[in-house]
């Protein structure tokens, strides 16, 4: 696990493949902050706390990573909207997390810290599944959603030859438009019509990264935004949104590196005292199916 060229880090964790022992779960929950822990037992279900508990571990992974900051230093506070970023000052980082189907993803990235006056560079990363089992035609799901695309966004996924091509095409949409508000931290709640994707690379993979997607907000183009899109597995597509990252700088080798639970835990010191209690408590929650 290390930086890329840029500062950047694209992490994916497989939640599914990974049933924690007692023993990971002490070692796990003694290395994250009192609140973090009290809003984790607030799960009712194992998945959902499983992954919140891989995303936060994610985080302070990266940190340690990306700056000189001692493991048990690292100090996360959420801002207004909620959305997580590093308290200590002097270092310039941001990230985000997702969680969808079997995955936990993190996008990060490391910046200098100046003095000029140039925009601070951001990032927002969202992962969903490719599947749909709402239980009515895919059609009519299409006429529910209609509220949340574009006409040109519309005229793309309709446009694909049969069914499978236009869900795909859906959720890749979606994708982008998640990290894409995750980012500007103003959640679904807006006009999602006035946000509107053009892509031009049909087929995602796995082992490269499209970066030629395009933005426009209430018509106007967005220059200074730029996105990644891949395939974590065939079943699931990720996008990365990035605002104020130069456009010289490479980002088409920014593919998702599968991490496991010890990579994650590499070199952490315990920020509070094991808890058996509250990890037996957690082990006794359900596991609920992956959305």
């Amino acid at each position: 696990m290390s930086l890329r060229n840029g500062g950047h880090v694209r992490w994916a964790f497989d939640l599914a493949g990974w049933r924690p022992s007692l023993a990971d779960l002490l070692l796990a929950t003694s290395c994250i902050q009192p609140e973090e822990k009290n809003t984790l037992q607030r799960f009712v279900f194992r998945d959902d706390f499983n992954a919140s508990l891989i995303g936060r571990l994610m985080m302070r992974r990266f940190v340690q990573l990306a700056t000189d900051l001692a493991y048990d230093e690292i100090k996360f506070e959420r801002d207004s909207k909620g959305k997580p970023f590093l308290k200590n000052e002097g270092v310039a980082v941001d990230f985000n997390v997702s969680h969808q189907g079997r995955y936990a993803v993190l996008a990060g990235m490391a910046t200098s810290v100046t003095c000029t006056a140039a925009p601070t560079p951001k990032i927002g990363v969202d992962v969903m599944k490719i599947e749909y089992g709402g239980g009515k035609p895919l059609d009519e799901f299409f006429r529910l959603m209609t509220r949340n695309f574009s006409d040109d966004e519309w005229r793309y996924i309709r446009g694909r030859n049969d069914a499978n091509a236009q869900l795909e095409a859906f959720m890749r949409n979606w994708c982008l438009k998640e990290s894409y508000v995750k980012n500007v931290g103003v959640g679904i709640t807006v006009d999602l019509r006035k946000i509107s994707f053009r892509i031009q690379t049909e087929v995602l993979a796995r082992d490269s990264v499209v970066c030629d997607t395009t933005l426009r907000v209430n018509s106007e183009p967005m220059s200074n935004w730029r996105f990644e899109e891949s395939l974590i597995d065939r079943d699931h597509c990720v996008a990365v949104s990035l605002e104020n990252v130069p456009t010289e700088q490479d980002l088409s080798g920014n593919c998702f590196e599968l991490i496991d639970f010890k990579a994650l835990v590499e070199g952490h010191k315990p920020l509070l005292a094991i808890d058996e209690n509250y990890c037996e408590g957690i082990i006794s929650k359900e596991y609920k199916k992956s959305k």
